[in-house]
């Protein structure tokens, strides 16, 4: 078997088999097929796209490719959630405690954030002390005592789907929807989940822009998690705009707290509640929607969702006594208004520009080594819909440097854009992907 061969055989429109994609991606990652044919490949597969097989065995051959999990030892149902990601969205810090006070086990890998604000881990260590360097017989063994384990992602899981990424970032091949669908599902299947609750983002803020390739793209994955026997559910949610009104890192954690006390944000509130309910469903701790939302507004209620946090926290070396007092949470030196400069209904926010204006103030990363300040950020006093006089606030801003804080509020300014009529709030909650 032959490289150029199988480059040949998709440039001219032909489907790969299983054997030829599993040597593929073997061969590619111990090495033995050069960078420039695999780039060949990547962009044949742009053009001509893949079948739903060639899709299937391109993300099994991916994920088995390093180490598969093995969550045997793990008692019950495992659920893990994946979201596509967007500005503000802080879900997985209140959602999973919710979901494991209910009796379902949540055993989840997570990785560091490239952009605009961090990654979960990173949200998650503006708890002092707070790790996901654990081993695996600490992860096994937490998610049995307490319900709930987010673990850092090795490198030994689906090492080929990295190498691929990164190839895929500078051939200009990252945005076909089979390469997309795989990447993700590959590090999720080889993760070891029995069920898998997806949140698809659409919008401006979103990787997919348009609600058509949406859902195009949660249908692709759910079809590959439930051929490789995960029961695998998508929620499609809106991204024109920041999701809650938090921004940045310990903020977002905050807001994720006061979720977790009944007081977040309606609409982070709701996408906590649908996300979770599907997690219940698919843990079989839920027979139907109506259960589930119960169940989870009771946790909320009776505080066994906030404690959850608490109990996860300080059992991943965290502080949980910031889950109580988030005053113990890293904060910002320098807190001003950024007021608005004319009077009207809000249109359009501009949502990726207000993710830069966290990244300008140090709340991302421009690249892997980058440091991130835990304390910066925004927190949006007006969203979509809402109405603005002139010289009212419209965020709160959060800096340690006035330069940056300077340069973050002009970009914060130009992302707004008003109508002199009201606007149509968007839909949350665009819809649900069984199958």
């Amino acid at each position: 078997m032959r490289m150029y061969d199988l480059i040949m055989k998709k440039r001219n429109g032909g489907n790969l088999s299983q054997e030829e994609i599993e040597y593929m991606i073997a061969e590619y990652t111990a090495g033995r097929i050069p960078d420039y044919q695999m780039s060949a490949m990547m962009m044949a597969i742009y053009f001509q796209g893949m079948s739903a097989q060639e899709t299937t065995a391109l993300t099994m051959a991916m994920a088995h490719s390093g180490d598969m999990m093995d969550l045997s030892d793990i008692e019950g149902v495992k659920v893990d959630k994946h979201s596509t990601g967007g500005v503000g969205d802080k879900t997985s810090i209140a959602l999973t405690p919710m979901v494991a006070a209910c009796g379902v086990k949540i055993a989840k890998m997570s990785g560091r954030g490239l952009g605009h604000t961090g990654g979960t881990i990173d949200k998650l260590e503006s708890f002092e002390g707070f790790t996901t360097g654990i081993t695996a017989g600490h992860f096994v063994r937490q998610v049995n005592e307490i319900g709930v384990s987010i673990m850092g992602q090795t490198a030994d899981i689906a090492p080929a789907d990295k190498k691929l990424y990164a190839l895929r970032d500078v051939t200009a091949t990252v945005d076909n929807m089979s390469l997309i669908a795989s990447s993700i599902m590959s590090k999720k299947l080889a993760s070891g989940a029995d069920a898998i609750v997806l949140d698809v983002k659409t919008g401006s803020g979103a990787f997919m822009k348009s609600e058509k390739d949406s859902f195009a793209l949660a249908k692709e994955m759910v079809t590959l998690g439930n051929m490789a026997g995960r029961k695998t559910i998508a929620v499609v949610s809106d991204m024109d705009q920041p999701l809650g009104r938090a921004v940045g890192n310990a903020l977002e954690v905050e807001e994720a707290i006061a979720t977790l006390r009944g007081e977040g944000p309606e609409d982070f509130t709701k996408l906590c509640m649908t996300l979770g309910t599907y997690m219940l469903i698919a843990g079989g701790v839920s027979s139907d929607e109506k259960d589930a939302e119960k169940r989870l507004q009771r946790v909320i209620e009776d505080g066994s969702a906030l404690k959850k946090l608490a109990e996860f926290v300080q059992a991943q070396g965290g502080d949980a006594k910031a889950v109580y007092d988030t005053t113990l949470l890293p904060k910002a030196s320098v807190i001003e208004e950024i007021v608005s400069v004319q009077s009207g209904y809000i249109e359009k926010i501009d949502c990726d520009e207000i993710g830069i204006c966290s990244l300008i103030l140090g709340g991302g990363r421009e690249t892997k080594e980058s440091e991130i300040d835990l304390s910066v950020g925004l927190i949006l006093n007006k969203k979509v819909g809402d109405h603005v006089a002139s010289g009212e606030p419209l965020a709160v801003i959060y800096a340690n440097d006035r330069a940056k804080l300077t340069a973050a509020k002009e970009r914060f300014l130009k992302a707004y854009h008003f109508a002199d009529k009201p606007v149509q709030r968007a839909q949350l909650i665009r819809g649900i992907v069984r199958e």
